[in-house]
């Protein structure tokens, strides 16, 4: 990969490599822009296959929290960082406070906290070494209860545009991934009279939202062509791409992951095919919209986050009249949503600031 190639194709400020041999700490942290305030986004740890492949991942995500703390209101820029290894097995106190540490170094340029693969814990271990971290258990804690509350809502916003209700009761919705955010998002749509496919790769995160809420299971490899109402990628991103949407069944695709479109134009693809596809970076935007909050002068406050992470309703709303009105992919109607902030803001940086 031409890496400084990629950086001006995309317009990325910074890419730094973390290694400690002594904790084992391999690990990436990408500051895309910060135009709007410092990066803020969450760490994740993967067991990718390549150190390529976990570039590629963080510099996606970077750009993804770009455009989703843009598009929600926040005044942050997007970062996001990814740690090379088994989140079942390679964590240690040493090698969160390792990365804690290559965090303070940027002198607060880039705030972190939980994404895939970690928990409250290891935020609390990175806390020692760095005041840059947010999703504290004294604090926010886990923000993946509002992520999952926003994506309900989303779902909600989705379903009044093609089925004329916002009413979930009756609708058949396929979970793929039912970890921290999915099981919860699982719990809302179990509440609402929803039947519920799951699959995921871990038996125990299947087994949980079975029995919980006589979910039906489905091989992971089989979620994809599940006949149902909406489609929810809950797990790592690419999952919409040239194998995966031939065998689509559903009108809705809306979910927490991350960069769900392998390719832009797979974002064509789905609006030609007539699924309206709900963009990831806008629906799960409540995760970072309560981890947000706690950065507020006045300090947390979980019901001003939950109100902020419900107009994630409204906010999809627009997003799918822009794109009706401009005859666009949803994709690019909430691109343009999220870049016509970020250049509003620029363009005033010239201003005076009296100190």
């Amino acid at each position: 990969m031409k890496i400084f190639e990629r950086m001006e194709v995309r317009d990325y400020e910074n890419v730094i490599f973390c290694y400690d041999k002594a904790s084992g700490l391999k690990a990436i942290i990408v500051i895309h822009d910060t135009t709007l305030g410092p990066a803020l986004g969450g760490t994740r740890m993967w067991m990718y296959n390549t150190e390529e492949e976990a570039l590629e991942d963080a510099l996606r995500l970077a750009r993804g929290m770009t455009y989703k703390n843009a598009a929600a209101g926040l005044n942050y820029g997007g970062g996001k960082a990814v740690i090379i290894g088994d989140p079942r097995k390679d964590k240690s106190e040493a090698l969160f406070r390792s990365f804690g540490r290559y965090i303070e170094a940027l002198k607060g340029r880039f705030i972190t906290g939980e994404d895939v693969g970690i928990t409250v814990q290891d935020v609390e271990y990175m806390r020692y070494e760095t005041k840059h971290v947010v999703g504290l258990a004294e604090t926010s804690g886990d923000p993946s209860p509002v992520t999952a509350y926003g994506v309900y809502r989303g779902m909600q916003a989705a379903a009044e545009e093609v089925f004329g209700t916002s009413d979930l009761k009756g609708k058949k919705v396929a979970i793929q991934g039912v970890g921290k955010v999915g099981y919860t998002l699982a719990k809302y749509l179990n509440e609402a009279g929803a039947k519920i496919i799951v699959t995921d790769i871990f038996e125990d995160n299947v087994k949980r939202v079975v029995e919980d809420f006589g979910a039906e299971y489905v091989k992971p490899e089989e979620i994809y062509g599940v006949d149902c109402d909406i489609f929810a990628p809950c797990a790592l991103g690419g999952v919409i791409n040239d194998e995966t949407i031939p065998q689509l069944k559903c009108k809705i695709i809306a979910g927490s992951a991350n960069n769900q479109l392998k390719e832009e134009r797979h974002g064509d693809i789905l609006q030609e095919k007539g699924i309206l596809y709900v963009p990831d970076y806008i629906i799960n935007a409540g995760g970072v919209i309560n981890v947000a909050d706690e950065l507020e002068p006045s300090g947390y406050n979980r019901e001003r986050a939950l109100r902020k992470a419900s107009m994630i309703y409204d906010t999809i709303k627009s997003v799918i009249k822009k794109s009706k009105e401009e005859n666009i992919p949803t994709y690019k109607a909430a691109d343009r949503v999220a870049e016509d902030r970020i250049k509003a803001i620029a363009a005033i940086k010239t201003n005076y600031i009296l100190k």
